[in-house]
């Protein structure tokens, strides 16, 4: 990636500390999402298999959920241990998360459109463009990490400095 990686996270924070937040943000937000799943009467479809049952369409996402919690768990457990590997499934699954929720909140906001609702098109595009930057952002931060454990990893064992680095 030919980006230049950041070297805080909020301009105060390691980008450790960001990656941290991001592992925890994710296992947080997608525990409210398995209760808001299963606690409220809200239709679920999907864009593409819009044929499904909306129990199935449920179970999907709670399947989701649980995987979310998953990788952002081997991302924490990767970030402590500063082992690139166990970061490497959320950072390839963060980025095309973000390209499927910029999808969705596009999807959805037209939808909002077409039928007459303009003020809640206008509130999800805002709103959904908003957390698409912050996601990204949070991705960002992940993938500066990432890639310094990677670097690190590839220079060797001799060739590492002895002392922990701010980064």
């Amino acid at each position: 990636m030919s980006t230049k990686p950041l070297k805080t996270f909020l301009g105060c924070a390691s980008v450790r500390t960001g990656t941290l937040v991001a592992g925890f943000g994710g296992i947080v937000l997608a525990i409210i999402g398995i209760i808001v799943i299963f606690t409220t009467h809200v239709e679920f479809k999907t864009i593409v298999l819009d044929w499904l049952d909306e129990d199935i369409v449920r179970i999907i996402i709670t399947i989701n959920f649980c995987m979310a919690i998953f990788i952002s768990i081997l991302l924490i457990v990767g970030a402590c241990m500063r082992k690139a590997f166990l970061m490497l499934p959320w950072v390839v699954l963060a980025i095309m998360l973000a390209v499927g929720l910029l999808v969705s909140v596009l999807y959805t906001a037209i939808q909002f459109y077409i039928n007459e609702k303009v003020i809640e098109g206008t509130v999800w595009i805002v709103f959904g463009i908003i957390s698409v930057i912050i996601y990204i952002y949070m991705w960002l931060v992940t993938y500066s990490y990432f890639n310094f454990i990677w670097e690190e990893t590839k220079r060797g064992a001799y060739m590492k400095d002895p002392f922990r680095r701010h980064y």
